[in-house]
């Protein structure tokens, strides 16, 4: 059995329950459908880039469904009607649904089908009232973002 006790972690900690209930459906699904097999990657600070193989789909048999930390991605089947008779078929052909579980503030940037390749670029935007900002005390209305050493600003 691949179950995961978090039981020590949700008694000492307080708003994560998100967290460990999505770790813990992760963990019983894990033994899943692999089909189409993908990639993701880091491709700096707060972007990301999935990959999926989806060999044999056309761009009209895709749909990328971005919700609210949820990604979905659909390729449906077609019919096509082959001239002559198929002795092995090897492609894959079936229908499929992928999800992706994406962190707050992470939105889908681009997403593009070259070569049988589905890419999908995400960014991760932490909106301005949520960066961290220094208060002034004795009653100055300035407030400024925080910045760390190189000027960036940078999200609690």
């Amino acid at each position: 059995m691949n179950r995961m006790d978090f039981t020590p972690y949700r008694r000492s900690t307080v708003g994560f329950d998100r967290l460990f209930d999505l770790m813990e459906r992760q963990a019983r699904n894990a033994g899943g459908d692999n089909y189409p097999p993908f990639n993701i990657e880091r491709r700096g600070e707060e972007e990301y880039r999935i990959t999926l193989a989806v060999a044999g789909f056309r761009p009209n048999d895709l749909d990328i469904t971005a919700q609210q930390n949820l990604l979905v991605v659909q390729g449906r089947k077609r019919d096509e009607h082959v001239e002559g008779e198929m002795l092995h078929i090897g492609i894959a052909n079936r229908g499929f649904e992928r999800r992706f579980e994406l962190a707050d503030y992470v939105r889908v940037q681009n997403a593009d089908l070259a070569d049988g390749l589905l890419v999908i670029d995400l960014v991760r935007e932490v909106p301005e009232a949520m960066k961290p900002k220094k208060i002034a005390i004795g009653g100055q209305a300035t407030l400024e973002v925080v910045k760390d050493n190189d000027g960036d600003t940078k999200a609690a």
